[in-house]
């Protein structure tokens, strides 16, 4: 009997139906393979694709799993040059899909993301760790702050307090990665978060 499963998939149950209260639609994988399959049964063949900086992504193989299928994917790391590589990011406004993570996320479904830059999708995918569940809104603004955003700065070779001391100095310096802090709560358009947990350490 594993005891760590058993506890993950009656919370990620729970948060799951936290998720679809707030117009959501969510799903509980219980390994990686479980959730790449469950995602492309909701994109569609064909589609065009973007998506950000995600590690959960490319950790659980939906990354490449995506650039191996049937679908246009606009990869914004093989741009030759800055304003490739913003043309390429501005494409996410007008993508079927957007695939991405949170940096944590509350038991009653509230996800908070810290980043330099927000898009607009018409679809947004997330994989989501059971790692980055945490009790409450307060408790995942607290995560995404002085754990996930100090790693992802370390993880792009900037340098900012937070790399050095290992915690958010609530900077104001040019590098700063924590431009825009978006706390999510619910969805107007029904369904346009797709959220799949995995019972898996993923991401930061």
């Amino acid at each position: 009997m594993d005891v760590r499963k058993m506890r993950n998939e009656a919370l990620g149950r729970r948060v799951v139906k936290a998720l679809e209260s707030r117009n959501m639609e969510a799903y509980y994988a219980a390994t990686k393979e479980e959730a790449v399959q469950k995602a492309l049964e909701l994109i569609p063949k064909g589609s065009t694709i973007n998506m950000g900086g995600s590690m959960s992504v490319r950790e659980v193989g939906l990354l490449d799993a995506v650039c191996s299928g049937d679908y246009e994917f606009y990869d914004r790391d093989k741009a030759e040059t800055p304003e490739e590589r913003n043309e390429i990011a501005l494409k996410a406004f007008t993508s079927d899909w957007f695939l991405g993570s949170v940096n944590a996320m509350s038991e009653d479904g509230v996800f908070v993301n810290i980043d330099g830059n927000a898009f607009g999708p018409k679809n947004v995918l997330l994989i989501v760790g059971m790692n980055k569940i945490v009790k409450t809104e307060e408790d995942a603004m607290h995560r995404a702050r002085n754990e996930a955003a100090p790693i992802n700065t370390q993880r792009f070779g900037i340098d900012t307090p937070c790399v050095k001391n290992g915690s958010c100095a609530d900077c104001k310096s040019p590098d700063c990665i924590c431009c825009q802090i978006m706390i999510t709560r619910f969805s107007r358009i029904p369904k346009r978060f797709k959220i799949i947990l995995v019972d898996e350490n993923l991401g930061f």
